[in-house]
């Protein structure tokens, strides 16, 4: 049994006018996260975690931003197909830990939705896949509310 262990980043700007997804969900708030893509700052730690385990490269190379396909798309789309180039290569998921880092809105309710959303885009059970929050201490980029962060450690196993 072969075991990987991959490691995602991802930041976006907070700018109103945005609708704000975050873990597959819309969450209520006066600022969105604005990019390319809808913008999911986890979900896009998490396709880069998993793209790093298998050395397959990041999000942006198979995703760039660039590529007017891309525009606005529903990043629950492009999990899914980061699960298949992963599986492709013969690797299941083992677990996901994330961490949200955001200073408003507070989105501690919603880290369950979150879980399901992404399992269900993974086909893994809900319980292998950790989403938590936490803010910066209105330190930095996120503690003045411009911009959100997350973080995800992904294991994956060949058997």
């Amino acid at each position: 049994m072969e075991l990987r262990i991959g490691f995602g980043f991802d930041v976006h700007k907070l700018e109103i006018g945005h609708q704000f997804w975050l873990g597959g969900i819309l969450v209520p708030h006066s600022k969105g996260a604005s990019g390319h893509s809808d913008a999911d700052v986890l979900i896009h730690a998490i396709c880069d975690a998993l793209l790093g385990a298998a050395n397959m490269g990041d999000i942006g190379k198979h995703f760039p931003d660039n590529d007017n396909k891309y525009k606005g798309i529903d990043s629950k789309l492009l999990l899914t197909k980061v699960k298949d180039l992963v599986y492709k290569k013969g690797y299941i998921i083992c677990n996901i830990d994330s961490t949200i880092c955001l200073e408003k809105p507070k989105v501690s309710n919603y880290t369950i939705d979150m879980s399901t959303a992404i399992s269900k885009c993974l086909k893994i059970e809900k319980d292998l896949i950790s989403v938590k929050a936490t803010t910066t201490e209105k330190l930095s980029f996120v503690g003045r509310e411009e911009g959100v962060s997350a973080y995800a450690t992904v294991l994956i196993k060949k058997d």
